[in-house]
């Protein structure tokens, strides 16, 4: 059949050239017109092809695959789609077409135009991303787990030597330096975790509405020590008025505190940092200036890129990774704002500037209510099966007053909690064996909301919280916890 509705001699030399395939079809969908490269896919030539049946030539399966599409364009609707198809000239590829209808005479949909891209490298790599994604994923977890899981006992152990008042100055010193070290290494952990939960958004703020004031004071509560053992000067002027965000305090805290540490660590000798806040319009400019070593301007944007390996003029002598601006920008831009750093130059000072919007008016909440105190010692029950983690646990739990007993596996743990019936289980979840999520839904069964759940594990993801939660447990910590935190946990489950 003769295709007299092909491209004139200019638009064939055109469709013939291109790497897309293209055709023709009639309203009766019968082909008016293909280019060489559909001709190749399909397998056949082009005199072939034009003039039969879109069945005869592409089959039932394919034409069970496609009417919607025809149904779609011959309605006067452009079609996209993207799917995976077998060509018996090209193979099984992924492609990207376009149904686009033409019109006759009558102004109506008299057949449509047909144009197929083969997108199947990058298909490809888009899906090995994805994959490599998710294996950074799990290599992430599995890193912050087997961190985790060491830094437990360790911590335990120093938090029971503080509890027994060594009063030997160097035996004081040295608990002093694991416990800085083991706080700077715990959030190191925390830091990398969070930020790839930035990078996917899949991180979850715990907003409210709370006072400026109030999360200025978290920040200071843990910046402070630092400041002060380096021996700089602190000022802090506040807005007279009362501001109040929509935030979550502990992470705005968080974003502060590792801006005056920063400051602390960035000065040679002892300095001077000042945090001021004002109110601009409907934001809040919260600003940490200090004049330490500064960076050369044009370096500013790089502060805030995971991996940084220096700050001002020299590397950082501390060899910090820089992952803590990355997640304070990360942190800030989730609660729409924005932090930028300033530098006249090197030894000339820098300023953190953090600009968030203001809470609409209504009335300010109080601030967090206090620690509880312990009213009375709890049967606890600790199965963990690294020995350490739970020998260590059950002492420092014993001293705060609670009468605790440790097993080392899932079985023994569901034994233990027949016979001894604890108030609370502190239960490891990777235990061998019987796992702690069984060992969870054992006890619910046996005791009932009488027990409370805590799970204590290396696993920090969110996807083992909603697991965890499933399970039964009532509370999910991730190692190493702090043990005085822990029994202010324990207080509360106490005073219900």
């Amino acid at each position: 059949m003769k295709n007299n509705l092909a491209p004139d001699s200019s638009l064939r030399i055109v469709s013939d050239a291109m790497p897309a395939a293209a055709m023709r079809c009639s309203r009766d969908l019968r082909f008016l017109w293909v280019n060489p490269q559909y001709a190749r896919w399909i397998g056949m030539r082009a005199d072939e092809i034009v003039g039969r049946h879109v069945l005869e030539v592409l089959g039932v399966e394919v034409m069970r695959q496609i009417q919607p599409l025809i149904d779609q364009v011959l309605q006067g609707e452009t079609a996209h789609f993207e799917r995976l198809a077998e060509f018996k000239g090209l193979g099984r590829r992924w492609i990207s077409g376009v149904y686009a209808p033409t019109y006759g005479a009558a102004r109506e949909p008299d057949g449509w135009v047909t144009t197929l891209v083969d997108i199947h490298e990058r298909k490809l790599a888009e899906e090995a991303l994805r994959e490599a994604d998710r294996r950074k994923d799990e290599f992430l977890a599995a890193l912050a787990h087997e961190l985790r899981n060491p830094l437990a006992p360790i911590r335990n152990a120093v938090a029971i030597l503080g509890r027994k008042g060594s009063q030997d100055p160097e035996v004081a010193w040295s608990q002093g330096v694991i416990e800085r070290q083991i706080d700077q290494l715990s959030r190191l952990i925390d830091d990398l975790v969070d930020i790839e939960r930035i990078s996917r958004g899949k991180f979850q703020l715990r907003k409210e509405r709370v006072p400026l004031e109030v999360i200025v004071d978290m920040a200071l509560d843990t910046s402070r020590p630092q400041i002060n053992a380096a021996g700089h000067h602190l000022s802090v002027l506040l807005p007279s008025e009362r501001v109040a965000l929509e935030a979550d305090p502990a992470r705005l805290a968080q974003v502060l505190s590792t801006l005056l540490k920063n400051a602390a660590k960035h000065i040679n000798g002892r300095g001077t940092i000042s945090l001021g806040a004002s109110v601009e319009g409907r934001e809040v400019a919260i600003s940490v200036e200090d004049n330490g070593i500064g960076f050369d301007p044009p370096a500013a944007a790089q502060l805030f890129k995971p991996g940084r390996g220096s700050f001002g003029a020299a590397p950082d002598p501390e060899g910090h990774l820089g992952v803590g601006l990355t997640l304070a920008q990360g942190i800030v831009e989730l609660h729409r704002g924005r932090i930028q750093a300033y530098s006249a130059g090197p030894n000339k000072g820098s300023e953190f500037e953090v600009r968030l919007p203001l809470a609409s008016p209504a009335g300010i909440s109080g601030k967090p209510a206090a620690h509880a105190s312990p009213t009375s010692g709890l049967k606890v029950m600790v199965a963990d099966d690294n020995r350490d983690a739970a020998d260590s646990l059950q002492r420092i739990l014993a001293i705060f007053g609670h009468e605790v007993r440790a097993v080392y596996d899932g079985a023994a743990a569901v034994k233990l909690g027949d016979e001894f019936k604890p108030r609370v289980a502190i239960l490891d979840i990777g235990m061998p064996g019987t796992n702690g999520y069984e060992v969870a839904r054992a006890l619910r069964r046996s005791l009932g909301e009488r027990v409370t759940l805590v799970a204590l594990t290396g696993w920090g993801q969110e996807a083992d919280r909603r697991r965890a939660t499933e399970a039964g447990f009532d509370h999910h910590l991730t190692k190493p916890v702090d043990p005085g935190a822990l029994n202010n946990l324990l207080a509360a489950v106490a005073s219900k």
